[in-house]
C-alpha cells in the first residue's frame, strides 16, 4: 500500500499500528489456541469471514478477530487506543524479572554471554557498551519470541571486556539461540572440479587442490539453484563420470536434449570445453556479465511468452548465485590481503585498533583519548597473531568472522594506516549487481495487458 500510495503521488498516512499478532500472544494462551496464525484466531472467535489469502477476506477476519481481543483485553482496564497500543507492547513478566542481570556490567566494548543456571551458554553478543546493550533486553522493544525464550532460561550474563566489540565468541560455544554463525563447519560449498572436463559438485570443505570454490551456502537446495544457474548459462557438463580425453563414451540424455555438448563423447574437444569453464570460473571470482546477461535474456523471453512461473524459477536462481559470488568476491577481497591495520573513532574520544591478517582479527588494543598512537600500534603489531593462510577465499577465518570485521572496517571514521596486499573488488564482479538483486522481487511477473 506504501509503495501504491508512491507511486500515484499519495501522502502515506501513517496512521498508527497496532499487531493483532504481538496483541494475541499476550492475550491468549497455547491451551486456547495452539498458534498465532490468522485462521486459527478466526475459528477460535467465531469469524463470520474465513481466511482465504485475500485481502478482502483476510482484512474482515481480522476484524472479528481483533474486537474478540477487545473483550478480552477490557478485564485489564484498557480502554482507549494508546492504552491499547501501549498494552500490547508492554513488557513481559519473565522481562521485567531479570532486569538485574544487567545490573553491574561495565559501560565498556566487548562481548557478553547469557548462561543458564549450569553454566551452559545460551546466546552470545557484542557490543560497543555491555551495560547498555543488556538492558535493552528487558525493554519492549525486544519482542523476538526466540530471545524471550532465552531470558526466561538465563540465570547470569558475563561480561567479556575487549579492546574492540569486534571478538566473535559464536563458534566456539554454539550457542542455540544464535542463529547465525552457530556451526560454520556445516556450511556447503560449490567446487569448480580440477579434471579434464570440470564439472561443477556441492562439497562441505575446500581442499588445497586449485579448484575454485563458491559459497558458502547454509543448505543443499541453494547450493543446487547456483548451480542450476550456471547450467542455464554454459554448457557445463552435468554428469558425475571421470573422463578423459580420448576415451569416449556415449553421451547421456542431456546431450541429446541439447543442453551439454557432450565432451564425454568427443562432440566438443577439450579446448572448446576449456573456454566454458573459464567462463565459469571469471563468472565466480570477477566478471559475472555473462552469466547474468543470458539468464535475463532467457528470463525476458520466458515472461513475453507469459511462462510466469519458470521466469519466477530462473530469476531465484539468478539472484542465488549473485547473492553468493558477491558476498564471496567481498569476503575474498579482504582475505586476500597480508595484513591490514585500521582505526576506528571509539565512543569515549580514543582510537580503536585492529590488525587484520588474511581476513581475521589478529590484535586489537584501545589508545586512550589524548595519548600518542605510536607507541600503541607498535605495541599491537609486535603481539598480533601470528597467522597462517589456507585454501579458498577464507583462508585463515570463517565467512562470518571476515564479515564481522568488513562491517567494523565500512564504520564511518574508520581511517586506513597499512595495507600490505590488494584490497579490491573485481569491477564488474557480483558486487555490481546488488542493484538488481534489491530490485528482483519489487515488481511481480503479471500478464500483459495488451
Amino acid at each position: 500500500m506504501k509503495h501504491a500510495c508512491a507511486q500515484h503521488g499519495y501522502a502515506w498516512p501513517g496512521s498508527p499500528v497496532l499487531d493483532t499478532v504481538q496483541l494475541a500472544r499476550k492475550l491468549l494462551t497455547r491451551d486456547e489456541v495452539p498458534n498465532y496464525k490468522l485462521a486459527t484466531l478466526a475459528r477460535y472467535f467465531r469469524s463470520a469471514s474465513v481466511p482465504a489469502h485475500r485481502a478482502l477476506a483476510d482484512a474482515r477476519a481480522t476484524v472479528d478477530v481483533l474486537h474478540g481481543l477487545f473483550e478480552r483485553v477490557a478485564g485489564f482496564g484498557v480502554q482507549t487506543l494508546d492504552e491499547l497500543i501501549e498494552f500490547s507492547a508492554a513488557v513481559s513478566s519473565e522481562q521485567r524479572r531479570k532486569r538485574y542481570l544487567a545490573d553491574g556490567l561495565p559501560q565498556a566494548p566487548g562481548v557478553y554471554l547469557f548462561t543458564d543456571e549450569r553454566g551452559e551458554v545460551l546466546y552470545v553478543g557484542k557490543s560497543s557498551n555491555l551495560r547498555n546493550r543488556v538492558r535493552q533486553y528487558f525493554t519492549g522493544s525486544e519482542n523476538r519470541p526466540r530471545i524471550r525464550e532465552m531470558i526466561a532460561l538465563a540465570e547470569r550474563v558475563v561480561p567479556i571486556v575487549c579492546a574492540t566489540p569486534l571478538e566473535r565468541l559464536i563458534a566456539e560455544h554454539k550457542p542455540r539461540y544464535n542463529r547465525r554463525s552457530r556451526f560454520p563447519e556445516r556450511a556447503l560449498w560449490v567446487k569448480l572440479t580440477v579434471e579434464p572436463f570440470p564439472r561443477l559438485s556441492i562439497v562441505r570443505r575446500v581442499a588445497t587442490d586449485g579448484a575454485t570454490y563458491l559459497g558458502p551456502f547454509p543448505g543443499r537446495r541453494l547450493a543446487e539453484q547456483a548451480i542450476h544457474a550456471v547450467h542455464e548459462a554454459f554448457p557445463l557438463r552435468q554428469c558425475t563420470l571421470r573422463l578423459r580425453p580420448g576415451r569416449p563414451v556415449s553421451p547421456c540424455a542431456l546431450a541429446g536434449m541439447g543442453r551439454c555438448n557432450a565432451p564425454c563423447a568427443g562432440q566438443e574437444s577439450p579446448q572448446e570445453y576449456a573456454r566454458h569453464v573459464a567462463a565459469v570460473r571469471e563468472a565466480m571470482t570477477g566478471d559475472i556479465r555473462p552469466l547474468v546477461e543470458r539468464l535475463l535474456g532467457r528470463i525476458e523471453r520466458l515472461s513475453a511468452a507469459q511462462r510466469y512461473e519458470e521466469a519466477a524459477t530462473h530469476r531465484d536462481r539468478l539472484a542465488v548465485f549473485v547473492r553468493a559470488a558477491a558476498r564471496m568476491q567481498r569476503v575474498a577481497a579482504l582475505s586476500g590481503c597480508r595484513q591490514l591495520v585500521a582505526a576506528a573513532p571509539a565512543f569515549d574520544g580514543g582510537w580503536e585498533i585492529a590488525v587484520v591478517r588474511y581476513g581475521r582479527l589478529a590484535g586489537a588494543t584501545r589508545v586512550p583519548p589524548g595519548a600518542a598512537p605510536g607507541p600503541y600500534l607498535d605495541a599491537v603489531l609486535a603481539t598480533a597473531e601470528t597467522v597462517l593462510p589456507g585454501p579458498g577465499p577464507t583462508p585463515a577465518a570463517s565467512v562470518e568472522e571476515t564479515e564481522c570485521v568488513l562491517r567494523w572496517l565500512e564504520q564511518p571514521g574508520v581511517r586506513l594506516i597499512e595495507v600490505d596486499g590488494t584490497w579490491c573488488s573485481p569491477v564488474h564482479g557480483a558486487g555490481s549487481r546488488w542493484e538488481w538483486l534489491r530490485n528482483a522481487y519489487a515488481t511481480p511477473f503479471q500478464p500483459s495487458r495488451d
